[in-house]
């Protein structure tokens, strides 16, 4: 069982390795971009970034999910190579298209997505939609093959194109939202047209296989991917339904507020996604049942621990790094900021039911318990924005999941069953919440003695799950092998 969580910590920091520099670069220039975009500009770019990624789940047609899932159900290379090749290019066929499609009406398009007319900001959306969907693609070959040096180098290859053009964009060019949109996508489109041209032999060689052998996986991946499409949309669509009404129905200017409250959240987002990534590979690598039962329990309980403790303390000491990391225009951002960082972490909870989902063949499941997550969304928004602003968005955003994964695990626990740890996590939440909630009514909201008093409330909590039984022998001798583990692949990862 260490020789797994091993892997998945290895290779869920390898998969980080970008989002880190990403995010550790997007807070650096948080404080340049919010002095140099108005909150309006700022909502309006924000909430094109999180539609481009809903529409980029519909374009894969969940063909890049099964390549990941049917990678590990084939051992034979040349399969393989077929399954690899028919992904890539169905994928950029299907995004082509759309793009082509979307620019012949980009102003329409615009006026739809953003309520004002700007066939540029449409255009850098669609770009960027062109971009980041192949980019996945090929990011998921990298993943499959646990490539942690190529996609290390690529990932944050990547990330510092980006920031570059966008500080260019933004602070030197002026160019505001279309600044912020043109420079991530630009950066994400070099990398793709580099990727493609060093993997050319391994992507292109097999088509001349002939059309009916690269049909024949095509077929077998739409088969599994098309059903899981709606209920990853549904789940996805909570994180643009929230930012589209603010926009629409409130402001721009709240949706901008809104979308730093999210940025500084990417704290959690960056362990998620390092989980999104290095997760389901491992999970579906694991051939017996009852190992796998026993590893997605620790999965579970490590996963909540790690993430909880950092949810913990942006809701108690996030409204410093708002003062810090932010123009002053955007301080009415820390209203939303615990509840965003809370819903990241229960969406990384939701992925090891949907891995559950997966492993039997049972993908059906997910589209009901994102359905209930997407209504209680909805009547969350409508019910409590109006009354509390974009802290009654990110409480609707956080009843979502927790519907989700009330319906999800009652629709898996017979397809597959894994033994909780409920104890332990009980006693987790309880610590992180009563710590949390208490550190929030009691202590002051600002100053150094409301700094410091945050801050050490915050360093309680591991005492206090220590006395409530929590830590069981030998799990910090485990941690230290896994610590040592990961510096080892660090100084010297796969190519």
């Amino acid at each position: 069982m260490l020789g797994y969580l091993k892997r998945l910590v290895t290779t869920g920091a390898a998969y980080q390795a970008g989002d880190l520099v990403s995010k550790a670069l997007a807070i650096f220039t948080l404080p340049l971009y919010t002095r140099y975009v108005s909150q309006s500009q700022y909502g309006y770019a924000e909430t094109l970034l999180t539609q481009v990624v809903l529409v980029s789940i519909l374009l894969r047609l969940g063909v890049g999910e099964a390549f990941v899932r049917f990678w590990f159900d084939d051992d034979d290379s040349r399969r393989r190579a077929r399954m690899t090749s028919t992904t890539v290019v169905f994928v950029g066929a299907t995004t082509t298209v759309a793009a082509l499609v979307g620019l012949a009406f980009a102003g329409p398009l615009s006026q739809l997505q953003l309520g004002v007319r700007s066939p540029a900001l449409a255009g850098c959306a669609l770009l960027g939609l062109w971009a980041f969907t192949n980019l996945e693609i090929a990011y998921s070959l990298l993943r499959v093959e646990e490539r942690a040096k190529a996609y290390i180098i690529t990932s944050v290859s990547n990330v510092v194109i980006s920031i570059a053009l966008t500080i260019y964009l933004v602070v030197v060019r002026h160019d505001g939202a279309e600044g912020l949109l043109l420079g991530n996508f630009a950066g994400s489109t070099a990398v793709l047209v580099a990727l493609w041209w060093i993997e050319r032999r391994r992507i292109f060689a097999p088509l001349r296989a002939g059309a009916g052998r690269v049909g024949a996986p095509l077929r077998r991946m739409l088969g599994f991917g098309l059903p899981t499409v709606p209920a990853d949309i549904s789940v996805y669509a909570l994180q643009v339904i929230d930012r589209a009404y603010l926009l629409r129905v409130d402001s721009p200017a709240a949706a901008g507020l809104y979308a730093v409250a999210a940025k500084i959240a990417t704290v959690v987002f960056v362990a998620v996604r390092g989980f999104q990534y290095a997760w389901p590979p491992l999970a579906y690598s694991v051939t017996d049942d009852d190992d796998a039962a026993r590893l997605y329990s620790l999965v579970t309980t490590y996963y909540l621990l790690a993430t909880g403790v950092v949810v913990a303390g942006v809701a108690l000491l996030g409204r410093w790094a708002l003062l810090i990391l932010a123009a002053p225009k955007f301080a009415g951002a820390d209203a939303a900021l615990p509840w965003l960082a809370l819903g990241w972490s229960l969406y990384g909870l939701y992925l090891v039911f949907v891995v559950i989902a997966g492993r039997s063949r049972a993908m059906a499941r997910n589209l009901p318990a994102a359905a209930a997550g997407l209504l209680v969304n909805v009547l969350g928004i409508v019910v409590l924005v109006p009354s509390l602003g974009i802290a009654g968005a990110g409480i609707a955003l956080c009843a979502a999941y927790a519907a989700m994964l009330g319906v999800i695990y009652a629709l898996t626990r017979r397809v597959f069953s894994v033994g909780f740890e409920w104890g332990r996590l009980v006693r987790l939440v309880g610590v992180l919440t009563g710590v949390a909630v208490a550190g929030d009514v009691l202590l002051p909201t600002g100053g150094l003695a409301g700094f410091l008093t945050r801050a050490a409330a915050f360093l309680v909590i591991g005492p206090l799950l220590a006395a409530t039984g929590f830590f069981r022998r030998g799990e910090w001798e485990r941690a230290r092998a896994l610590l040592g583990g990961l510096r080892a692949r660090l100084r010297g990862p796969r190519a």
